[in-house]
Parts: C-alpha cells; sequence; structure tokens
C-alpha cells in the first residue's frame, strides 16, 4: 500500500452509498449481546454511541491481555481511566468519551474480531492500541473508513496505511537507533527476536542503525515468543557476540514480554563466556524489569536502551499522572512508565486535539480522517514533535508514508538506573532511509 490519497467515495469505504452517517446512533442490547459472545474480551465504559451532535463520542482500545507472549493490559485500562476522568471534566466539546475496550489475546482470528466490532459498534476511531496481526485487523477498518491513531507501531503496516496515524516511529525508529548506537561500541552483534512475521521485520531495521555507523550486520536469531527458557539460545547468542576476542560483542534481545525470560536464562549462560554487552527498546525492558532482575548487579546494567518518549520522571508526564491518580489510583495494571500506557496517553491527547479542532461540527471517522488528511498539525504537549500526517513524507521512499516521528531518546542502565545516554532526541530519519525492508 502506498501513500496515495485514497478515494473517498470507494475504496475504503465499503459498500458504495454507504454513509457512515446513517448508521445507528444507539448501543443496543444485542449489540452488548454480542460483544459478550466474542471471545476478545471487550469491555464498555457506558454511554450510547454515535459521534454527532451532542451524542457521545465512541471509540476503541485494543491489546493483548492474558496470554503466553507480550501482555498490554495497561493499555485498554488506561483508555478506560482516561473517559472516565474526561467526562467527570466535562467531556470533549461538551461529548461524553465512550471507550470500547477489546482483547486481542496475541491472535490474528481475535484481532479481525475486535476490528469488525470496531466497525460494527460505529466507532469513529481506534485509539492507543497495540496488535502484531495489522494483516488481520486493517482491513476492516479501511472497508469501514475508521482511522488508527496512535498504535503502539509494532508492525510496518501501521506506517504504509492512509488509514494509520502513528504518534511514534515505533519498531523501526526504535532499532534504527539502537542499531546507530551500538555501531560505535559492539564489536560482534547479534538480535534475538520473536520468529514471527512482525519478527521478521525487525533485522533490517537494527541492521539499518548499525550500517549508519559503519557496521557489519548482526546475527538474526530467531526464537519463540512464548518460550518458558531460552537456554539454547543465550548460549548460541553467546557463542556468536564473543567469536572475535579483540572486540566486545553485543547481544539484543527484542522479545518483548520474553526478554526478561531470556535475560534470566542469559545471565546463568554468561558466566562461561568473556564480557558482552547489551541493548534492547522500551517495551522489553523498563525500570520496574530492571529493579527486578537485580538492580546495578543484574543482567541489564551498562545495557543501552532506546525509547519514544522522555524519561517517566519528567513533568510533561503529570498530566497522565493526574489521570491515574484521579481515576485509576490502585490499579496495578496501569504503569506510569510502562511505554504502551504512556503511547495510550499521547494517543487520547491527540484525539481529543482533533476532536476540538472539529468544534460544533459532526464528529464521525469521516470528519476526523478529513481534518487529519488536510493537514491539521497536532500537539502531545512536547511529549512528540508536533505531529501532521501527509501522504508522501521523507519516509515514503523506503516504505514508511506515515511514519513522521522519527526521534528516539538513547538511554543506559547505570547503577542500575536507567538514565539519559544523549542530550535531548536522536533523529533516525538518515538511518531509516537507508534499510531494507522490502
Amino acid at each position: 500500500m502506498t501513500g496515495r490519497r485514497r478515494n473517498r467515495s470507494t475504496s475504503l469505504r465499503g459498500l458504495p452509498g454507504r454513509s457512515r452517517t446513517t448508521r445507528t446512533g444507539a448501543l443496543s442490547a444485542g449489540a452488548l449481546v454480542a460483544c459478550a459472545s466474542l471471545a476478545v474480551g471487550c469491555g464498555i465504559v457506558p454511554g450510547a454511541t454515535g459521534g454527532s451532535g451532542d451524542d457521545p463520542i465512541t471509540v476503541m482500545t485494543w491489546a493483548p491481555q492474558e496470554t503466553a507472549a507480550t501482555n498490554k493490559p495497561g493499555m485498554p485500562a488506561f483508555a478506560r481511566a482516561y473517559a472516565r476522568w474526561i467526562n467527570a471534566h466535562g467531556g470533549i466539546n461538551g461529548r461524553k468519551l465512550n471507550v470500547l475496550t477489546c482483547n486481542d489475546h496475541n491472535d490474528s482470528v481475535a484481532a479481525a474480531k475486535c476490528a469488525r466490532q470496531a466497525v460494527k459498534e460505529n466507532v469513529v476511531a481506534v485509539v492507543g492500541s497495540y496488535s502484531q496481526y495489522a494483516d488481520a485487523f486493517f482491513p476492516p477498518l479501511e472497508g469501514a473508513g475508521i482511522p488508527y491513531i496512535g498504535g503502539y507501531g509494532i508492525t510496518n503496516t501501521e506506517f504504509t496505511s492512509p488509514l494509520s496515524y502513528p504518534v511514534n516511529g515505533g519498531q523501526p525508529a526504535l532499532l534504527a537507533g539502537l542499531g546507530d548506537a551500538l555501531a560505535d561500541n559492539c564489536g560482534p552483534v547479534t538480535l534475538i527476536r520473536p520468529d514471527t512475521i512482525a519478527g521478521d521485520q525487525l533485522p533490517a531495521l537494527l541492521d539499518s542503525g548499525l550500517a549508519s555507523g559503519g557496521h557489519a550486520p548482526a546475527h538474526d536469531q530467531r526464537a519463540a515468543e512464548d518460550a518458558t527458557e531460552y537456554d539454547g539460545q543465550s548460549e548460541q547468542a553467546l557463542q556468536r557476540a564473543t567469536a572475535d576476542p579483540s572486540e566486545t560483542g553485543c547481544v539484543v534481545p527484542a522479545l518483548g514480554d520474553r526478554t526478561g525470560t531470556f535475560m534470566d536464562s542469559f545471565r546463568r549462560a554468561r558466566q562461561d563466556y568473556p564480557e558482552v554487552r547489551t541493548g534492547t527498546v522500551l517495551g522489553s525492558v523498563d525500570q520496574t524489569t530492571i529493579n527486578a532482575t537485580g538492580g546495578a548487579s543484574g543482567p541489564y546494567e551498562g545495557a543501552y536502551v532506546t525509547g519514544w518518549y522522555p524519561a517517566s520522571s519528567d513533568r510533561r508526564w503529570d498530566g497522565m499522572k493526574k489521570v491515574i491518580e484521579e481515576q485509576a489510583f490502585g490499579d496495578n495494571s496501569i504503569d506510569p512508565a510502562d511505554a504502551g500506557v504512556q503511547t495510550t496517553w499521547i494517543a487520547y491527547t491527540a484525539f481529543k486535539e482533533i476532536v476540538e479542532s472539529l468544534g460544533d461540527g459532526e464528529i464521525t471517522a469521516d470528519t476526523i480522517t478529513h481534518a487529519l488528511d488536510d493537514g491539521l498539525k497536532v500537539g502531545t504537549g512536547g511529549l512528540t514533535p508536533t505531529l501532521q500526517w501527509k501522504f508522501q513524507d521523507k519516509l515514503a521512499s523506503v516504505g514508511f508514508p506515515r511514519l513522521v516521528n522519527t526521534e528516539v531518546t538513547l538511554q543506559v542502565v547505570r547503577q542500575g538506573r536507567l538514565v539519559s545516554a544523549s542530550k535531548g532526541s536522536v533523529d533516525t530519519t538518515q538511518a531509516l532511509q537507508n534499510a531494507d525492508v522490502a
């Protein structure tokens, strides 16, 4: 899919002549039963569906929960808390916000069901969500013309679909930035990544950053994303990383929630090998993970970590923390330092600004996408650069026409704490322009 402007009246709008404004505006009992019958964990912040006049504005947030692989329960939990908070403060332009949530179960069938449920409930957008099954959820959304605002950036499709409006640079920016940082500090580099379709996209992205620093490509090592131990994988990674005794090699686990499991195995195995460094991306490790694995004496000491946003201690997060304090205090699934929760906050901040830009006009999927496609600039309180999505942006030539935020932050673990390794942010545009993601 290219970044070319689509034909609004046909290609992404479902059946000819179908108008989103003529769909039902009330959440019927039958729809509630249908939601309960789906094995996708739908949840609702009470209120009627719709998005015109004074009707509530209905959106959806989805993410995997209670699976054997990566889980992001904090994203839908925060979305519900945000709806309670915004409604307690008068709504958006006087309209209440109605949030539906869905569990994609890390499964393509469930991800597609979430998307179909979004279409059925006539949501005006899917906001702040996580799923690695873009091929399953984008077709229903595109067929109904529903924008996907602020996805986690786990798949390349999020940076190609004309109905995707990402707030960060996703895995492409994180890995390119990490590769650039490791190029000057590592000998042989080994990437351990999931043996999945989404995982297949990671090596070229890390290699683009390594190449920008004149480094050879990383060894690509696949691993099961739901394994309970990685003893064999750790041994193999260490053998490759220490192949050149004159240089300190680096091991880069990018296994989402299973990164911690890998590091447990890696810590035991590394005792029999020369010293190596580690690097990873935010989302695979955070301060909580570092604390739980021994802090300064743990396996992450000295590791480089790339992220999208300022450190969680930054005052620019005060608005998000206020929402949590007022509406989700005590909910352990919502961690303000979690990249998924942070992405959800930024996505809803952007969504609020988009809706406010429409004033008293009709709020539908069409009016939202019209506003965005007409060049609306969206601020996020300084947590990202000002966002504006174009059909042919600076990375369109390498297959990322929707990737508009190329900045990442570089951190390092020192004495058990994640601290900044450089001032400000790092622009990964140049590295990504050389990425071979065909």
